[in-house]
């Protein structure tokens, strides 16, 4: 008995790290802050159609309302209840966006703001995303309802009731993160209560969590939580479908909290990998795109099945939450093409695609003062719809990085060649370095300060094949380069350093 439930409670687990994407997709899309009325749009008429497998949401529920004057980002994680409307939408609009995306293949994934309500100053009031009434100062929300006896006031050690000592395992999981009121996730209560959030959202439809801040909870609540969650509902996914979670911990090393607490809940956001690549594709710190070729796990990385790999995200784009100045964004784009490339070209993890809005930066000692500014908004502060340019791209301040043609047609890339091994690599010793997916795609990178000019193995039938970054291939001709592979599978390369964009990728679905 004791063995079958052992092996019940690790299928569980296991469960938990599948993304339960559809129809051979592998890539996820953080559509960060979009209305929930243009993601249904995007879902039917962009990311279905070019195999994207997932879109993460923003946090869907209702938030405090900031006005500073324009809304920052941060006041969607800051969450005064469990209604579903934010400035995202109403639970109407979410609902449809849900439908519409499963209708073309495309999994929803919520990013769950559970360890803590609003800052402890967040004031109190109707001033909120649905108008519910709460008060901070009273840490009384009844909303949900959540009062001063819900909080980890009581449990944290310090005089300030916030983190002091990030070395202190029980301070950093039971005071305060930046004032945010801690929720006392271990009484049943508050348990039963973000459970029931979760599970009107996945039988909503939706396909998993992004569940925000988990070094900062206990492990043992988080499992106790996720084992309350439903199955997925079975209009959409295969009868006893569990939800994929998919866990925040920022460890790129040296602190007492650790990834691998909770790499046998669900996956886990793999922080080293953007950051040491974004070192890689810099030439920072004596680092050579040819030392990646054992890339992943032979980098100190986690397990592959347990990672949730990306470039940058929301966070570390603005240059806070792990990373620093070394992770690449769309402010670089030739860097940035090129590191999403190669993520994407990679077995190792699944993959998050981010997808941003600009803002005006402002740095002052080396930090951005405007890393607050919240998404394209109305003199209302209500978001601006996206809208999308003739040329696919997007206008007035989205910058939908997952529409450029390079990172689009790399997660096509993706699909085609998923689940063959990494093969044929190739390098020149420094910065210029080729490798293959099995019999089904072939890409190779210059990074270096020289032109490259070789002929490489690349594993693929003879052909002609479509480059995918230059162009892609329309009906029966590329609208980029062609590359010939010969019988023996042999091709002939050559890439400027000059170049706009210094790769080549080809696959099974690009030759003619």
């Amino acid at each position: 008995m004791k063995l079958f439930i052992l092996v019940a409670l690790f299928g569980l687990s296991l469960a938990q790290h599948n993304p339960n994407i559809k129809n051979g997709r592998t890539a996820i899309v953080h559509l960060f802050e979009w209305r929930w009325a243009d993601i249904a749009a995007e879902c039917e008429r962009y990311l279905g159609p070019n195999g994207f497998g997932g879109v993460q949401i923003s946090p869907p529920n209702e938030h405090i309302l900031v006005d500073n004057p324009w809304r920052p980002w941060w006041q969607r994680y800051q969450p005064i209840g469990y209604n579903l409307c934010s400035r995202s939408g109403s639970e109407n609009e979410l609902r449809d966006m849900i439908t519409r995306c499963n209708n073309v293949g495309v999994n929803i994934y919520v990013d769950a703001v559970i360890n803590h309500m609003c800052g402890s100053g967040g004031g109190e009031g109707t001033h909120s995303s649905c108008g519910s009434w709460f008060s901070a100062s009273k840490k009384d929300f009844p909303s949900v309802p959540f009062s001063y006896l819900d909080f980890n006031d009581n449990k944290c050690k310090t005089g300030s009731g916030e983190i002091e000592n990030y070395g202190d395992v029980n301070q950093v999981r039971d005071c305060r993160l930046v004032g945010l009121l801690d929720l006392a996730l271990e009484k049943d209560y508050v348990r039963g209560k973000v459970a029931n959030f979760m599970n009107k959202l996945i039988d909503m439809g939706v396909a998993g969590f992004r569940v925000d801040a988990c070094k900062h909870m206990w492990p043992g609540d988080l499992d106790n939580v996720y084992r309350r969650l439903n199955n997925l509902n079975t209009k959409w996914f295969p009868s006893g479908s569990r939800p994929f979670i998919f866990q925040e911990v920022i460890d790129l090393g040296g602190e007492p909290i650790s990834a691998k607490e909770y790499y046998h809940l669900g996956r886990v956001t793999e922080f080293k990998y953007g950051a040491k690549l974004g070192d890689v594709f810099r030439k920072w710190n004596g680092e050579k795109l040819s030392y990646t070729k054992n890339w992943g796990e032979g980098w100190g990385f986690m397990s592959d099945g347990n990672a949730l790999v990306f470039i940058d995200n929301h966070d570390n784009q603005r240059g806070h939450g792990a990373g620093g100045a070394s992770i690449i964004t769309f402010w670089d784009s030739r860097l940035y093409k090129m590191a999403v490339g190669y993520m994407l070209a990679h077995p190792y993890g699944v993959t998050r695609v981010m997808s941003s809005y600009r803002w005006d930066r402002n740095f002052v000692n080396g930090k951005d003062q405007n890393d607050w500014i919240g998404p394209p908004s109305n003199s209302n502060g209500a978001t601006k719809p996206v809208p999308i340019n003739p040329d696919q791209t997007c206008g007035d301040g989205w910058v939908c990085e997952h529409r450029w043609r390079q990172i689009k047609n790399m997660v096509i890339f993706r699909n085609v060649v998923n689940g063959q091994p990494q093969a044929n690599w190739w390098d020149n010793q420094s910065n210029q370095v080729a490798f293959g997916r099995g019999n089904r795609g072939f890409i190779v990178f210059n990074n270096d300060n020289s032109i490259l000019d070789v002929t490489l193995n690349t594993g693929l039938p003879g052909g002609t094949y479509c480059d995918v970054i230059s162009g892609q291939k329309e009906g029966s001709r590329c609208t980029g380069k062609q590359i010939q592979v010969g019988g023996d599978g042999r091709a002939h390369f050559n890439i400027s350093n000059s170049e706009e964009d210094p790769f080549i990728a080809i696959h099974a679905d690009s030759k003619l």
